[in-house]
């Protein structure tokens, strides 16, 4: 029975491990990608950003596809595919001679990096003991987040030292130890229990995306729209407003802050629920934003940093961990997918669509905008999931 609560097993350390390499390779080329492929083909920022921007489009359809199927093919075998995929398509980089060749490696590739994450975010939910899946998933989710905060530095890092093909070399060697780990993985137990028999017959909407898992997944969506405000357009504000040298630490401030706070909400949500990790969370990543729409200063520039890792980074693994708590036990994989979709989608389109207002607004504009959005989020939360846990956790008090 001891056994069963163990959290740090070999295949939730290589689960984790998988992740990151996947989401580190995806970080690192998104900022090297641009600047390659106007070097190469002489084209303007709108096209490279297209060719960054098609890597997300790729992983949005293969989320689609792969939590449809995830479940009844194999959690560990879905991995495996899109492991395969993500190291061919690494490869295919030296041979994009051209523009149209180099956005089919970039749809491609991110079809990888969507299907194997897909995976690993159903193997973890699978093979993690339901008392400590909030906090599993935290631990999981900082894969992410240091990639998220690693791979840009990396980046910009190597750019400076080697060349582009290099680069490529390096990412392909990271998808090559990813594969070799996905092999040494362990076939996760079977599901409890069968899916209705007439669900298998019905196909529509509800085959790709969980309905259980909706509600939180739109949440995140419009609360994605605040990070990626952050996340692309951060270098811009700091280079507008004379802070380039601090704004290079943001992400590492924002990484550290989750990495410090992870350990203990993700415990919290498990002992206590959801509400009381989520709605701190979010009202710190709106205030961060307001401040972060607000600074002149280098200090001031990196708090907001640390209170976005504390905001959205805990809002981020909570929601996943929710998303997996309110589906059924086989459609786990439909329920991640159905979480990641939203959040790629609004971390992939919500750069476009705040650029549109970014003329109108300014960056600081945008931000403060974007805090009250995150507040907005705030409510929905409460109206599709946070009355309904407080309601619950009232009627069993009582």
């Amino acid at each position: 029975m001891e056994q069963s609560h163990k959290l740090w097993t070999k295949d939730f350390v290589f689960v984790s491990a998988i992740n990151f390499f996947l989401m580190l390779v995806m970080y690192l080329l998104m900022v090297t990608i641009g600047p390659y492929t106007s070097g190469k083909f002489d084209v303007g920022a709108s096209t490279a950003g297209l060719v960054s921007g098609t890597f997300i489009i790729g992983a949005l359809v293969a989320r689609f596809i792969a939590g449809a199927v995830v479940e009844k093919a194999g959690s560990k075998k879905i991995l495996l595919i899109g492991l395969i995929v993500y190291v061919i398509t690494g490869a295919l980089y030296f041979t994009a001679i051209n523009l149209p060749l180099l956005i089919l490696v970039r749809f491609f590739h991110g079809m990888g990096m969507g299907i194997g994450s897909t995976a690993t975010g159903t193997i973890v939910a699978r093979i993690l003991p339901p008392d400590r899946r909030g906090e599993g998933i935290g631990y999981y989710s900082m894969s992410a987040v240091l990639a998220a905060a690693i791979g840009p530095f990396l980046g910009i890092l190597l750019t400076n030292y080697t060349s582009f093909q290099m680069i490529f070399v390096f990412c392909l060697a990271l998808a090559v130890i990813g594969l070799l780990m996905g092999l040494a993985l362990r076939k996760p137990a079977p599901v409890e229990g069968k899916a209705p028999a007439e669900e298998g017959k019905k196909f529509g909407i509800w085959s790709f995306v969980e309905k259980n898992a909706l509600p939180i997944a739109l949440v995140t969506l419009l609360v994605a729209f605040g990070y990626a405000g952050v996340l692309s357009f951060i270098m811009f504000y700091a280079e507008e407003i004379g802070l380039v040298t601090a704004s290079s630490f943001f992400f590492l401030v924002y990484a550290v802050a989750v990495l410090l706070s992870r350990p203990f909400t993700g415990r919290l949500l498990d002992l206590k629920g959801a509400n009381i990790v989520v709605v701190p969370a979010l009202l710190i990543f709106s205030v961060g934003l307001y401040l972060l729409s607000n600074t002149s200063t280098s200090w001031v520039l990196l708090l907001a940093g640390v209170l976005i890792g504390l905001g959205f980074g805990n809002f981020q693994s909570s929601a996943q961990a929710i998303a997996v708590k309110v589906a059924d036990p086989h459609r786990l994989g439909l329920a991640t997918s159905t979480y990641f979709i939203a959040l790629d989608a609004g971390v992939g389109f919500g750069p476009y669509l705040l650029g549109l207002l970014v003329p109108m607004l300014g960056y600081s504009g945008m931000y403060g905008l974007l805090a009250a959005v995150v507040i907005a989020g705030l409510l929905l939360y409460a109206l599709v999931h946070g009355v309904k846990e407080w309601k619950d956790a009232r009627e069993n008090i009582a």
